[in-house]
């Protein structure tokens, strides 16, 4: 029997899965008034879906409503709500065009997107007012990305029966824009910044947080893992700048090593992508989870390419790439999910309501800092499957991104404050510029190179660097990242341990990338003979020394001539340029003591 005749047969059936707690006080509540308007907040994995698809089956029941339509934000979540409710019973249709007019016979509804509402927003009022409809708006803050979605909305929607708003963050990047359907009320209210004032402030009828997920153990635990480093870069003025991740001055000189850090050429990608497969292996081999997954997020497609390029020459394995663009990127999210591949490399596509339980484990290389997509992004990798899993995250060690990761488990709220006489920079730079100059601008900046080294773990909204912790067993490491079982102190001792093993990995595999092309072109020529492959050596040798230099010099803010000096008095021998390979490898070795 077919979804929609077992619909027509025996009505909307309430899921087989037990309630959580949080689901059925909901429930209990929004029965005790049956209001036009109910908005829930809850934290990203804790099941909105199944909770407002049990709640739309039991008013379908009642014959309370008799239509169900869904409003979602990508074309992907339409066919993952339309899954969801057919497990329940309830036949939705993920296809319904806005060329289609009326919703087809054999379907209790349909679900689009808030694009789609957009584009004719008559069209869907005249079909969730031509019988009494539940509207469900996933993720509803989506209605305040721009007045024209939330004109649109409020006009599709405006005379439907019910309205069930869902949203994991209820809060936006432009204060003065209301979401419809959401009740705001004058209270004070608190920044980011901390700093507060006098605004409207958005009012849930049920907030289920991150912190009462943890305590339900509905969400996993969230370990930070920080990353710092030099970045090198040349700004519009043709001066090399460097300056460390952790410790820039200014606002401008952060975005600028960040930006860096994130460059494919350099060597910050590559050494956090080799922790995130480290963190894989862990998890598989020890932790429990033997399909555990890493998801990398991109600032931009190309990004997304050149990163894929450094899993494979990391870790061995090509990772499932997934662009926003790409037809079969709903295909590829589903094949990642249900399959076995260790890291798929995304452009925001993995932001929000995809379901990808098994991963496990984020690594932040996108330029995007807002609350709103930290929280959906991270968000992504916290739903629990059994006890005892953690989810650790990977992150740039900048002050934006640490900020939001300390209050992970705060409670938020959409405020609107007060009107400012000056713009906020913050709210109108969330997001890193463009990498390329504008049409017949300068150049303003230029990526040179990027070295990675562990700061610290986040956890509770404490940092931890790992000194002082007590000695590591072979026990613990097994159980890295585990609350109860390994302290924040001892995971970052660990991690700390592992970072020199690491860079020599990472080293080690672009060595061995360099190879295999130096080898295609000597291939090429049957004549090569060993002295070829010295010189060869000899020429990678001097570069990497050059390199090191560079980072020693920018590390230490000792002139390059200086560190030259002292790298022929610490290994002696002729100049680079006249060195046999032997000296030029112990002074390789020699300037990595030396970071």
């Amino acid at each position: 029997m077919g979804s929609a005749a077992r619909a027509e047969a025996f009505g909307p059936q309430t899921t087989s899965r037990p309630l959580r707690a949080w689901q059925q006080a909901a429930l209990e509540q929004y029965e005790q008034s049956s209001p036009k308007d109910f908005l829930v907040t809850a934290t990203p994995g804790a099941g909105k879906t199944t909770f407002a698809l049990t709640l739309a089956a039991r008013l379908l029941q009642r014959r309370e409503v008799a239509r169900i339509v869904v409003v979602c934000p990508t074309d992907h979540l339409r066919l993952q709500w339309a899954e969801a409710a057919d497990r329940v019973g309830i036949v939705l249709d993920p296809n319904l065009t806005n060329a289609v007019g009326p919703v087809r016979a054999g379907t209790q509804g349909y679900v689009t997107t808030y694009a789609q509402v957009a584009g004719k927003p008559m069209l869907h009022a005249a079909r969730a007012t031509a019988v009494k409809t539940l509207v469900i708006l996933d993720e509803v803050h989506h209605a305040g990305d721009g007045l024209s979605w939330g004109e649109a909305v409020e006009e599709a929607f405006g005379f439907t029966a019910r309205r069930l708003c869902l949203t994991g963050t209820p809060f936006r990047t432009k204060p003065d824009e209301r979401i419809p359907f959401v009740r705001y009320e004058e209270d004070t209210f608190e920044g980011d910044d901390g700093e507060g004032g006098v605004g409207l402030v958005s009012r849930a009828d049920y907030t289920y947080g991150y912190k009462e997920a943890l305590a339900d153990n509905v969400v996993r635990p969230v370990v930070f893992a920080a990353y710092t480093g030099t970045s090198r870069w040349r700004n519009s003025a043709g001066e090399v700048v460097a300056a460390s991740l952790s410790e820039a001055g200014t606002r401008s000189v952060e975005m600028a090593a960040w930006r860096t850090a994130l460059d494919p050429k350099g060597q910050w990608v590559a050494h956090v992508i080799a922790a995130m497969d480290d963190r894989i292996t862990h998890l598989r081999e020890h932790g429990g989870m033997a399909d555990a997954a890493g998801l990398i997020l991109a600032s931009d497609q190309d990004d997304a390419r050149a990163y894929a390029k450094i899993v494979r020459r990391v870790t061995g394995k090509a990772p499932e790439l997934i662009l926003s663009d790409d037809p079969k990127a709903s295909k590829k999210i589903e094949r990642f999910a249900t399959g076995s591949a260790r890291i798929a490399v995304c452009v925001r596509m993995i932001s929000e309501g995809v379901d990808v339980p098994r991963a496990a484990v984020l690594a932040w290389m996108t330029s995007y800092r807002t609350p709103l997509f930290f929280a959906q992004a991270v968000g992504r990798v916290v739903r629990a499957r059994a006890a005892h899993e953690a989810a650790t995250v990977f992150l740039p060690a900048v002050r934006p991104l640490l900020s939001l990761a300390a209050s992970m488990e705060k409670e938020r709220n959409h405020v609107m404050p007060p009107p400012r006489s000056q713009p906020d920079e913050e709210l109108e730079g969330l997001d890193l510029p463009p990498r390329e100059p504008t049409e017949g601008g300068a150049k303003e900046w230029e990526a040179l190179e990027a070295d990675a080294r562990f700061a610290h773990v986040l956890h509770g909204g404490t940092a931890h660097t790992g000194e002082g912790s007590g000695p590591l067993g072979a026990e613990e490491e097994e159980f890295l990242g585990i609350p109860g079982l390994l302290t924040p102190e001892q995971t970052a001792e660990l991690l700390a341990k592992r970072d020199d093993e690491l860079r020599l990995r990472v080293e080690a595999a672009r060595r061995i990338a360099d190879d295999d092309e130096h080898f295609l072109l000597v291939e090429d020529h049957p004549d090569a003979d060993d002295a070829g492959r010295s010189w060869r050596d000899a020429a990678e040798l001097r570069r990497e020394i050059n390199q090191l230099v560079s980072r020693v010099s920018a590390r230490t803010s000792t002139p390059h001539a200086v560190v030259h000096t002292q790298l022929r008095k610490s290994v002696p021998g002729p100049p680079s340029a006249s060195a046999s390979v032997d000296v030029l490898r112990a002074r390789r070795e020699r300037l990595r003591t030396m970071l």
